[in-house]
């Protein structure tokens, strides 16, 4: 009878706003915050204000997923605004931020990378512009990101037997995450970085173990959900993935292989969710096409399907109402409508997403001063 009140009470809802179980976690909702690089950090500290930032983005129910938190020292490139979870004092100041979440009903994974040749010293932010030339840029590969603009550091090509170092970065990153009280953790296994610099033949050169075919290729991002599955548990692990996108020269030539690849492979770990970015999504084009579906790769998985990448408020439900996803990650319009979930509820206006001061080192300037809609709150 309470299953059936349940459906009754949320016959006419938007799909959006279907109550979904994803593993061991009640979400009363289908809006979920993506992961968000926002630049808030110090000397790879998460700061006091990141506390009011994710407590406003937080509701009962709701999904959230922390910007990409480095596993090592060797992971953050140059950067000292992002933040860590590789030493206890990190660990320790994550926690007022998930207790935070935690208080306003929220569950919060935490996204752990390493960014490989992605070094920071690429983008023009504070003291990213004069980068510690002492940090040594590691990767799949010792090809130059970028090497046409010389904003990128030349990485040094991993060595077969330094890999299950990094593998076990990955694997204390998740414990300290679980520490910190995260419900899990998603693996940032995509838009270029590192796990994505093993996965995409455009990148990977090697020719061990862990290059050349799609077997070997994905054998590192298996070897880190491996670990981190049996440090935490499979129900506290998620893994983003993005075959089609091509993020700081993240290509590949059969990217339909590899993607399937990977799904048939997670199956076998039954991690609570596989997290995929639309392949019509670019970083620069809000209008970009692809003649590749995520639809096979839903169908294929056998665990929670999120889907990401430019999606409005009429994408997210339709998508859900087709059943070409189970949730619908948002990034871009969570960053500028920290309540959003109330706005889309409401179908109110939105803010307008301010790209300008997205990415400044500033604690409250295009990051908790976004206005939430005068009837709530």
């Amino acid at each position: 009878m309470a299953t059936n009140g349940k459906k009754q009470a949320e016959e006419g809802k938007m799909p959006l706003f279907t109550s979904y179980k994803m593993g061991n976690f009640e979400l009363s909702h289908r809006v979920v915050m993506a992961p968000l690089t926002r630049f808030r950090s110090n000397g790879n500290l998460p700061q006091s204000h990141a506390i009011l930032y994710y407590s406003q983005r937080a509701i009962k129910g709701g999904l959230l997923i922390s910007e990409a938190t480095g596993v090592s020292d060797t992971a953050q490139g140059h950067s000292l605004v992002t933040p860590g979870i590789w030493t206890k004092e990190q660990v320790e100041a994550w926690k007022p931020i998930v207790n935070a979440v935690h208080a306003k009903g929220g569950i919060f994974f935490c996204q752990i990378w390493h960014v490989g040749r992605v070094s920071n010293a690429g983008f023009p932010i504070g003291e990213l512009e004069n980068p510690n030339e002492e940090v040594e840029i590691i990767s799949s590969t010792d090809k130059q990101l970028m090497p046409n603009i010389k904003k990128f550091t030349r990485p040094r090509r991993l060595r077969t037997e330094e890999i299950p170092t990094i593998v076990n970065d990955f694997r204390v990153a998740a414990r300290n995450a679980i520490e910190a009280g995260f419900d899990g953790i998603e693996i940032h296994g995509a838009h270029g970085y590192l796990v994505d610099q093993f996965l995409k033949d455009n990148v990977n050169d090697r020719t061990d173990q862990y290059g050349g075919s799609l077997e070997n290729r994905c054998r590192f991002a298996l070897e880190v959900v491996d670990a981190v599955v049996k440090e935490i548990g499979a129900d506290r692990v998620g893994f983003r993935h993005c075959p089609f996108t091509i993020v700081y020269e993240g290509l590949d030539s059969d990217p339909l292989s590899l993607g399937h690849y990977m799904v048939k492979a997670l199956n076998s770990y039954n991690i609570a969710y596989l997290h995929m970015v639309e392949p019509r999504w670019d970083m620069l084009d809000d209008n970009a096409k692809s003649i590749y579906s995520l639809s096979p790769m839903k169908e294929a998985f056998n665990r929670t399907f999120i889907a990401a990448g430019g999606y409005n408020l009429e994408d997210g439900n339709n998508a859900v109402a087709e059943k070409r996803t189970d949730l619908v990650a948002y990034g871009r319009l969570f960053i500028a409508n920290p309540d959003l979930v109330k706005r889309f509820e409401l179908k109110a206006p939105l803010n307008k997403f301010n790209r300008v001061t997205a990415p400044l080192n500033d604690p409250v300037l295009g990051y908790t001063d976004y206005p939430f809609l005068e009837t709530y709150g």
